[in-house]
């Protein structure tokens, strides 16, 4: 029985994947996640009071970075050309969360999920990390892809993100 799971070859050993066969195609993903954090936290992040300065441009270069620097984190994904990082926040006052979203493009033979996922989690780290100080017990969740396009899978949406 062949696996679906790709990274493992027909002996049970883990492999980096040949994409060698596959069409060069524009690849998209869009992915998200969040950090809650304490009421008083969010205000130092919305009002720019942060003794760290600004959070959300700090944190965005992180994630840029983070996609760009993918494969060197995870052992089996591809260096791939990256053509396009953008990096998104959104404040939510009612929740004390901020969303970090970030969407990645590249014409090649693989996708670029795990750069996309990458840039969210170095975004949502940097924001940890520039307001631990204030507050240890913040809390990142919900990291999921939302969208992917491009490949010979084709496009795929997850369900609620239209």
């Amino acid at each position: 029985m062949n696996s679906p799971l790709t990274h493992f070859d027909a002996q049970g050993q883990a492999h980096m994947v040949d994409v060698s066969g596959k069409a060069e195609t524009h690849r998209v993903a869009r992915a998200s996640g969040v950090i809650r954090m304490l009421p008083a936290t969010f205000a130092l992040i919305a009002e720019g009071r942060a003794k760290k300065g600004d959070v959300l441009g700090i944190a965005r270069i992180a994630a840029i970075q983070g996609a760009k620097r993918t494969a060197d984190l995870i052992p089996l994904c591809h260096p791939l050309p990256i053509t396009r990082v953008a990096v998104d926040f959104e404040l939510d006052a009612a929740s004390s969360t901020v969303r970090c979203s970030a969407q990645v493009e590249t014409f090649g033979r693989t996708g670029v999920e795990m750069e996309a996922l990458t840039a969210v989690q170095v975004g949502l780290l940097t924001v940890y990390d520039m307001c631990k100080a204030a507050d240890r017990g913040m809390v990142m969740g919900e990291i999921r892809v939302l969208e992917k396009r491009g490949g010979k899978s084709g496009d795929w949406v997850a369900a609620g993100s239209a």
